[in-house]
């Protein structure tokens, strides 16, 4: 998906594990990943349990990315879909023009034609040079000779960079939960709502002209997606395996290192983006979710749903927007 935050806007996106460890490595800038990734069939974690009454909202939390070898045992989710109601989707943002429609923030310059940096500079002319020595062993090793991500904004070339590390650390960031879930609530007949907040882009000739013209703030996303890269793979296989197995004190111990909402930021923070109302998306799109939630838990008796669980365990993400509001909320 061309790394497209889906949905989430700044945390999906991310998030000692019960992981198996090799002896550690010898330190350097690239280190190969020692901690070995589970595979086989393999239950993940419990679903929190949000209600009011006799009314029950269920939530798993997803990962991303996640063991590449895994089969999810779902049987405990599929009971809970079963007995729904109806089933709320992932949070997301739907960007409207003529150009059709972008479902990612960082797709939004894409789709404009804005990928590349602009008067056609490359990644050494923008970024510091610190950055760019660091870049080229890791462009190197994990995406090969390719010279046209070398013309693009540092906010595109970390993540094709981050892509292609994680296709080659036994990780994956194909979804395992969704279509699973997709295929019970059509088993079942549940009915599945959207949680899309939908913008449109009016004038998108202009857009097009400004994002060609404009530089983003990108060089702090540059910077921590190659951080993440040299120092980050090993957490990240820990975080999958304890996502794999369950074991949620350990997914709430593992730092989340997530570079995802510093590169939103360099997109929303834009002039342009903030031009076109896209500076406080991701307020909209929590509250947009959280409506459905209320509205769910107010008519159904049993509601199933998914969101990011590296946004389940902020202190300040859903579920302490959720017991705000006056739900009570159990932890699996």
């Amino acid at each position: 998906m061309r790394f497209a935050l889906l949905a989430c806007l700044a945390f999906c996106l991310a998030p000692a594990a019960h992981a198996q460890s090799a002896a550690p490595a010898p330190a350097e800038v690239i280190r190969d990943v020692d901690t070995v990734v589970v595979s086989g069939v393999l239950p993940g974690p419990g679903m929190w349990k949000v209600s009011r009454g006799d009314h029950v909202l269920w939530i798993l939390g997803t990962l991303s990315p996640v063991p590449k070898g895994m089969t999810w045992l779902s049987r405990d989710v599929e009971a809970v879909i079963a007995q729904s109601q109806e089933i709320i989707e992932p949070p997301s943002l739907n960007v409207s023009s003529d150009l059709g429609m972008f479902r990612s923030m960082l797709l939004i310059p894409s789709a404009l034609k804005a990928r590349k940096n602009p008067d056609d500079k490359t990644l050494r002319e923008v970024v510091p040079a610190d950055l760019y020595a660091r870049w080229l062993p890791l462009k190197a090793r994990y995406i090969g000779s390719d010279r046209g991500v070398e013309k693009w904004r540092p906010v595109f070339a970390a993540q094709e960079l981050y892509e292609a590390a994680i296709r080659r650390s036994g990780l994956s960031l194909s979804g395992i939960v969704w279509p699973v879930v997709k295929e019970n609530a059509k088993k079942h007949e549940v009915k599945l709502t959207p949680s899309r907040l939908e913008i449109k882009i009016q004038d998108p000739k202009a857009a097009i002209k400004e994002f060609n013209q404009s530089a983003l703030a990108d060089t702090d996303c540059f910077a921590k997606t190659l951080a993440r890269i040299e120092g980050d793979l090993e957490t990240m296989r820990a975080r999958a395996n304890a996502w794999a197995v369950g074991d949620i004190e350990a997914l709430r111990a593992l730092p989340q290192g997530d570079q995802y909402e510093v590169c939103v930021r360099a997109v929303t923070a834009s002039a342009v983006a903030q031009r076109l109302g896209f500076g406080d998306m991701r307020a909209r799109v929590t509250e947009h979710w959280l409506g459905k939630a209320d509205a769910a838990l107010a008519s159904n008796r049993v509601t199933f749903a998914t969101l990011p669980i590296a946004e389940l365990l902020r202190e300040d993400g859903y579920l302490a927007k959720l017991k705000a509001r006056g739900y009570t909320v159990e932890e699996p």
